[in-house]
């Protein structure tokens, strides 16, 4: 069979498809970080060049910001045609000091490589592109359209792939979405994704005196831009770890009984949470098991803080400013801006007087929830369970995609969450890595889910 030969040189050629994302993964794409921006469009080029060896039409899309990669096949009216997205560029590698290797070296070890965007998200979008070398290099037919758009600002809350969708719909016109930027339920089981958590970011910035101040001279006298801060940040949580913003959870979508014993089945213990996190133990909003409020539970937590000295030894000062950048994620049926209007009243509110206040949206990105019986959905699980040996489970997501809510909106297709990482992969985080067989399954996955897509 021809897919027998597809599947056989995806074995064949498992050390080539490592070395070539080795090469990807050393260029040192940071979006967010302006001296990348020459390595942003270096891994653009990497992978529309990819693109065109396997035959595709492929454009390097430059626009305001970082550029985007669309490519397709040849199209044809009797085949399904599927819309494969995936970003290249990365997080920033803060703190360096705390990788074990450098983090644009790879570094294969045990069967795991460790680089920044192994596994968010060069190494999943990647295997999509080898299931698709697998066909071509093989001589088989593949029985569908295939399209790529690739970002590069994915990780930086950039709005180019929002305006190009928005404004080339018909371009990108296809019967599904294919995303691989989440993860597998564990090591052992596979998962498909139905949920994503959106994202309300924002940023607070405390002022007091124009200057910093001699602590001693000044102290008692003026309101201290940290501790307003600290009293702000304190008052946006209550003692049964709920968001106090006044209509937080009005709209909040509840689990359905069904979710809730699927979701208990899983047996996600808080022996495993501190397995997996290092910390002493589990917290949150009370009345929620730890994977309910992982999944399905709105939050609101600090994700910096700044003010004063932080230097070696002492230094007696009232500082004049404070800030800090909170992040808010919100579930189905949860509005971002309405969320992040009420947030920035609130703040307001709960600021001491003495202080001048300024509370700015820094990003946004809509909850999504995709129905779990989409013929989609049921290609997406058996190509699951041939590609990695065992039954795939549905599972929630809590971090946020911003493009899957515009793509549902402008594209009317479903949207297929298919991911290849662990929530253990350290995405975001010093030392991230990506499983080297889950980097080869995902590409047998992907090349049995072409078959699936089109009926076969």
């Amino acid at each position: 069979m021809a897919l027998d030969e597809v599947l056989a040189y995806l074995q064949a050629h498992r050390q080539t498809h490592v070395d070539q994302l080795c090469d990807l993964l050393r260029i040192p794409s940071i979006s967010s970080q302006s001296a990348h921006a020459p390595d942003v469009m270096r891994a653009a080029v990497f992978c529309a060049e990819e693109l065109r060896s396997l035959g595709l039409e492929a454009t390097i899309v430059e626009g305001e910001g970082h550029p985007l990669v669309f490519a397709q096949t040849a199209l044809h009216a009797d085949r399904p045609t599927l819309l494969m997205y995936g970003h290249y560029d990365v997080q920033p590698v803060d703190p360096l000091d705390l990788w074990h290797t450098p983090p644009f070296e790879p570094r294969i070890e045990d069967g795991i490589i460790y680089a920044r965007g192994s596994t968010d998200d060069k190494g999943q979008f990647y295997a999509h592109i080898k299931a698709l070398e697998a066909y071509v290099r093989t001589g088989t037919e593949l029985p569908v359209n295939l399209k790529f758009i690739l970002e590069g600002e994915e990780e930086c809350g950039g709005q180019h792939i929002y305006r190009y969708t928005e404004q080339h719909a018909e371009q990108m016109a296809c019967d599904a979405v294919i995303i691989s930027d989440t993860a597998l339920y564990n090591e052992t089981t596979p998962g498909i994704c139905y949920s994503l958590k959106g994202l309300v970011y924002m940023e607070i910035r405390v002022t007091g005196p124009s200057r910093d101040l001699h602590s001693g001279s000044y102290g008692g006298t003026v309101q201290n831009p940290a501790n307003a801060l600290a009293q702000i940040i304190a008052g946006l949580k209550d003692a049964q770890g709920r968001c106090t913003v006044p209509g937080f959870y009005d709209d909040v979508l509840d689990l359905d009984a069904e979710e809730r014993l699927a979701f208990a089945a899983l047996n996600y213990t808080d022996d495993v949470l501190r397995e997996e996190t290092g910390a002493p133990g589990a917290a949150g909003e009370a009345g929620y098991t730890t994977l309910e409020r992982m999944w399905a539970r709105p939050t609101c937590d600090v994700n910096g803080l700044l003010s004063g000295y932080g230097g070696q030894g002492a230094k007696t000062i009232i500082p004049s400013h404070a800030m800090a950048k909170v992040s808010m994620r919100v579930v189905p049926n949860q509005d971002p801006p309405r969320i992040a209007a009420a947030f920035a009243e609130w703040v307001r509110r709960l600021a001491p007087p003495g202080v001048t206040v300024e509370v700015e949206n820094l990003h946004n990105a809509k909850p999504v929830l995709v129905p779990r019986d989409s013929p989609m959905m049921q290609a997406g699980i058996r190509a699951l369970r041939a590609g990695f040996g065992a039954e795939p489970v549905f599972i929630r997501e809590g971090g946020s995609i911003p493009i899957v809510g515009t793509f549902q909106s402008c594209l009317k297709a479903p949207v297929l969450l298919l991911g290849y990482g662990l929530s253990t992969d350290n995405a975001h985080s010093p030392n991230e890595k990506f499983h080297l067989e889950n980097f080869w399954r995902g590409a047998r996955t992907s090349a049995l889910l072409f078959q699936e897509a089109a009926g076969r």
